[in-house]
């Protein structure tokens, strides 16, 4: 005769191993991980489980699975077999997740049902048990979880839109030459916020003001070097390195920081939002003008208007849209003019395209010289792209420190090897993984690893086809795989690598993040 089994399926008098996942956002403190490992603990005691391991998620967000490391630990010891529980306690739906596609949330349940693991939601009303209403009810509580959120992002957004309109800014640097200014609900000063400081009362606000006289000098001299001297970026920002003028970062200028002061309307003191949007974790997407929240004349502009507005025609001028026929009339000119072909050649010309158009338009240069019937005398796709790589990873390196600043740590890097140092604790390098496509029509991606340096963490940058768009990142810890001098990666490599996928870089800031420990 069979002994009786108890309602969490242990044999009576027997406790069942069980793991608990608790993930606390920045919702309300009933979430808080220790409310919620209280109230597992105590539907343990009632059901007969024993808690014998944790997976804690502080606060993260459960609109992705990117991020939350200990459910994607969760998920790959299931999935090795290597979990020594056979059940799994949540506090309720929502601290499992609050996707924005309900089936997310069930496939990583299902990962666990399917290896013999039940999850148990302990706070909610119903039983986990695979029955009609249970199914239905948990399907419903899913949508609800990701509504919940989706509602929420509604309202933040609504309200962040009210305070532009009012003149307030938006999270985000100052940049050079500007400097942010707390000032209280009736917009009286209250002193000027450092990089990485925030507010502290809900009720204060921020807005810019005009920086040190010396920065804001070299602001409106940029502008004339680019306005009446007709200087390129490149120009301008090799003439503030020779003169040892620093952004606001502390980093020399580059091409791309020299155009984002000559584009950026806060400098005539306009306060615009929205031309970006990162909503829900999704894809980081490029608004139209027409999407864009703006207050024009908010804060106290260091530019002149007029300067601005000549910089917006020179830009816009340079950068008008040439069609297809009259790029490559362009092309064959300069080859008839030069009698060869290369990108450098095409940067030297002033009233000419770039040669970023050029790959923009027709995919690569060596396509583009097909087109005009010029075949140079190798094969230039490889130094095509090793140059297209080399150009990115400043930008990249330049990324990864500005996200370092901004969740409140400090990124330090080295001249000669661009190795990064953060928080003076740990050290990373940044390297980018071209992709390749076999005789067979697959994709594959070489990571080459720097055993000299010996980074604590390799961030792999791979690309996507055709070498031009990111593709995702890999966040490879160098005791996971150090001692191999390169990895080969497929579109889908296992858990042993893909565990350390990520879509952005959020995962990594995440790391460097610092937390204020208060004494008892």
């Amino acid at each position: 005769m069979q002994r009786p089994r108890d309602q969490c399926g242990g044999e009576c008098g027997t406790l069942v191993r069980a793991a608990q996942y608790v993930r606390m956002s920045t919702e309300h403190q009933k979430y808080s991980t220790e409310n919620q490992s209280e109230a597992l603990a105590a539907y343990a005691a009632r059901r007969g489980f024993e808690i014998v391991k944790t997976y804690a998620d502080a606060g993260k967000s459960g609109l992705k699975l990117d991020g939350r490391a200990a459910l994607q630990g969760l998920i790959a010891d299931v999935r090795r077999g290597v979990a020594d529980f056979d059940a799994i306690l949540v506090y309720d739906v929502s601290r499992w997740g609050r996707f924005q596609d309900a089936d997310e949330s069930a496939y990583y349940e299902f990962i666990c049902r399917e290896a013999g693991i039940a999850v148990h939601y302990c706070a909610e009303q119903f039983e986990n048990d695979g029955s009609l209403s249970a199914t239905i009810i948990k399907s419903m509580k899913r949508a609800m979880a990701g509504e919940y959120s989706r509602e929420l992002s509604t309202k933040v957004f609504a309200g962040q839109c009210r305070l532009i309109t009012l003149g307030f800014r938006q999270g985000g640097p100052a940049g050079f030459g500007l400097r942010r200014q707390l000032v209280d609900e009736l917009c009286h000063p209250k002193g000027e916020l450092a990089r990485g400081e925030q507010k502290s009362l809900q009720t204060d606000r921020v807005v810019l003001t005009p920086g040190p006289p010396q920065e804001v000098e070299v602001v409106r001299r940029l502008y004339r070097l680019f306005v009446l001297q007709r200087r390129s970026e490149s120009e301008i920002a090799a003439l503030l390195n020779a003169e040892g003028v620093m952004t606001d970062l502390g980093r020399p200028w580059t091409r791309s920081t020299v155009h984002q002061v000559l584009t950026n309307e806060k400098y005539i003191g306009n306060n615009v939002y929205n031309r970006r949007s990162f909503k829900l974790k999704a894809k980081r997407v490029l608004n139209t003008p027409d999407m864009w929240v703006r207050k024009d004349g908010a804060f106290e502009g260091i530019v002149e208007p007029d300067f601005f507005e000549a910089a917006q025609r020179i830009i816009q001028d340079r950068s008008r849209r040439f069609s297809d026929e009259e790029l490559l009339g362009q092309l064959s000119a300069l080859l008839e003019q030069k009698g060869w072909l290369s990108g450098l050649v095409i940067d030297e010309v002033e009233d000419m395209a770039s040669s970023s158009t050029f790959r923009q338009r027709f995919g690569s240069l060596v396509r583009a010289y097909a087109l005009i019937g010029y075949a140079p005398a190798k094969d230039f796709r490889y130094i095509e792209t090793n140059r297209a790589l080399r150009r990115l990873h400043p930008d990249i390196v330049a990324q990864v420190i500005d996200g370092v600043a901004q969740a409140g740590g400090t990124a330090a890097r080295d001249e000669t090897t661009d190795m990064i140092t953060v928080n003076a604790e740990f050290t990373a390098s940044i390297v980018l993984a071209r992709c390749c496509e076999t005789a067979g029509g697959a994709l594959r991606w070489k990571i080459r690893l720097d055993q000299g340096l010996r980074p604590d963490i390799t961030i792999a940058v791979r690309m996507q086809a055709g070498n031009e768009q990111i593709r995702d990142y890999y966040l490879l810890p160098w005791i996971e795989g150090g001692a191999d001098p390169s990895l080969k990666l497929s579109p889908e490599n296992g858990v042993r690598f893909d565990a350390f996928r990520f879509d952005d870089l959020d995962a990594f800031y995440d790391l460097t993040r610092r937390t204020e420990l208060r004494a008892a």
